[in-house]
């Protein structure tokens, strides 16, 4: 089991204290959470969060209090390795504000067919259930994170 991944109906990540495996639930994501064991505070992910599959990708978009940043990406595209560590930066710094989320094209067609993914990478922001705005190309973190803040902006 890697250090985080979805289920139905959150985010599962283990407590930075005493390694409990925690539920983060998708509608609380904007609320401080507490680890059931050891009560430490917990915090929203600052690592990309592999989507695993159809079913959890379209639950977590659905239910998820804070928005999500979806890098839809593709093992062989050359590009798309280059902005791998400028997610992760962005990830890092995001906690709190928004969630970032990677969607592999080849793993999962059917959410980039569905999304009308027509380039890699594409970075989609989703908010509220429904995609609203996206952007095509690799880019710097500082161009990811202006991106992101354009849009919640308005």
């Amino acid at each position: 089991m890697s250090e985080i991944e979805l289920d139905e109906r959150g985010i599962l990540i283990a407590c930075p204290t005493c390694g409990q495996r925690n539920r983060l639930a998708y509608r609380q994501l904007d609320r401080t959470v507490r680890c059931g064991h050891c009560k430490t505070r917990l915090d929203l992910p600052t690592a990309p969060i592999d989507i695993n599959s159809e079913p959890r990708f379209d639950q977590f978009v659905d239910a998820s209090a804070v928005p999500i940043l979806v890098d839809f990406w593709a093992s062989w595209c050359g590009p798309c390795k280059m902005m791998a560590p400028e997610l992760e930066k962005v990830a890092g710094r995001s906690a709190g504000k928004f969630v970032v989320a990677k969607a592999n094209t080849e793993q999962l067609p059917g959410i980039a067919s569905r999304s009308n993914i027509s380039a890699i990478p594409t970075l989609a922001l989703f908010a509220g259930g429904r995609e609203i705005s996206r952007v095509s190309g690799a880019r710097p973190a500082s161009g990811i994170e202006e991106f992101v803040r354009g849009v919640l902006r308005h």
